[in-house]
């Protein structure tokens, strides 16, 4: 017969079964998001057939994958250049909407230079060990980063240091004690996507002019959400001119997929020459950059701001409906809402209830996501969930904290 040797498949097999046993096993749940009616999609609650559900942890957050310039565009360099690439960007894969996406991720970012790449998790992971190798420089990492920092730190093979999270007093300890004829890079992030946290930029850019090191600031749940243009949160800070890297992403505020970094002319051109995660890989298509470059102009102007507006009016209703209900709400100044539940398996159980029963789908966040003991719901709001989807929201939650025995707060 077919498939793996059999020794093999019993150890993987077990491995299945401890993810399972310690609800760390991940399910993908099949939606079929409806584009002119956010946030609601079809979906397979049980095994029945399929059921409308409101979504209530989508990072589409502002509904642009279904905005009609960014569709229009998509569809329009479809139909006049197909839907693939047809290569890596050095051998037939480079059109001018790549290189124009490229010039316009720069200017957002009053950066020289830009380069885009096939998701923010290659972004990260090959700017960072590209960077740390070809400045033989120590890295200093925020404990709270994401897992593709933490690969291209772990890969670039080079000293690494963990400062506590958001703890500038910690990073500069670490940089007193490292090596003082090292380059170095401080990686970390602008907004955190579990807990909603946002980083210090400014005193962690200070710190780094101090010591003469560079900044890597993921600006990936910031873009499209924060500043005049939606520049992120460093552009809403009026600091964006103190970082020296900064990483994107085209798949969550903006509304279709890849990631970016940008920077100085020097440092992008190092990276697109020496990083393996831009040069062995398909390049994303047209369509995808000409969506991108349309979602990032429309979130620059007029509309961009009122949509922010609302995003913000959406988030801090939420937050207050749930702090209003007594249920445990991480406390963070984000559009990102974590509810604590500390459980693993209380937490999919929450999650189950919601979705068969009220036909709500938020995720359940559990390790190694977040750490042991602080698995929570992650709930977004987004322009389109109305104050009649919260409050009913609210009933679902009151009823299942009761029946699982959570705690509130008093």
């Amino acid at each position: 017969s077919s498939g793996i040797n059999a020794e093999y498949g019993e150890v993987l097999k077990q491995k299945i079964v401890d993810k399972k046993e310690d609800s760390t096993y991940r399910t993908f749940r099949v939606l079929s998001r409806d584009a002119g009616n956010a946030p609601f999609a079809a979906a397979r609650t049980d095994n029945s057939d399929s059921e409308t559900v409101s979504v209530w942890c989508s990072n589409d957050y502002l509904g642009m994958s279904s905005h009609p310039e960014v569709t229009g565009a998509v569809i329009e360099t479809i139909e006049k250049h197909g839907v693939g690439a047809g290569g890596t960007r050095s051998i037939a894969g480079t059109s001018h909407y790549h290189v124009n996406l490229e010039n316009r991720l720069a200017s957002l970012h009053g950066m020289e230079a830009g380069l885009v790449f096939t998701s923010c998790y290659v972004a990260n992971d090959t700017a960072l060990q590209t960077l740390a190798r070809q400045l033989d420089a120590e890295i200093y990492s925020d404990a709270g980063n994401h897992a593709s920092m933490i690969a291209g730190i772990n890969n670039s093979r080079q000293p690494k240091f963990v400062f506590r999270h958001n703890d500038v007093g910690h990073l500069e300890e670490l940089l007193q004690r490292g090596d003082p004829t090292r380059l170095k890079i401080i990686a970390f992030e602008s907004v955190y996507s579990m807990t909603g946290t946002m980083s210090p930029i400014s005193e962690i850019c200070d710190v780094a002019r101090k010591y003469n090191a560079i900044t890597f600031v993921d600006e990936v749940h910031a873009v499209g959400l924060y500043g005049e243009t939606g520049g992120g949160l460093a552009e809403e800070q009026g600091i964006a001119h103190k970082i020296d890297v900064v990483s994107g992403t085209l798949g969550k505020a903006y509304g279709l997929v890849g990631g970016y970094i940008a920077s100085s002319d020097a440092l992008v051109d190092v990276v697109r020459s020496y990083g393996s995660g831009l040069i062995f890989t398909t390049s994303i298509p047209p369509s995808t950059a000409a969506g991108a470059f349309a979602s990032i102009n429309v979130l620059a102007g007029s509309e961009g701001r009122e949509l922010r507006t609302r995003h913000r009016a959406a988030y801090s209703l939420l937050r207050k409906k749930l702090l209003d209900n007594g249920l445990p709400v991480l406390e963070c100044p984000s559009h990102i809402v974590p509810v604590h539940v500390g459980d693993p398996h209380k937490a999919t159980r929450c999650m189950e209830i919601l979705l068969q029963e009220y036909r709500i789908y938020v995720q359940a966040i559990n390790y190694p996501t977040v750490p042991r003991g602080s698995e929570l719901l992650r709930f977004v709001a987004t322009p389109y969930h109305s104050p009649e989807m919260m409050d009913y929201l609210m009933m679902a939650l009151t009823d299942v904290w009761e029946r699982l025995d959570l705690p509130k707060f008093s």
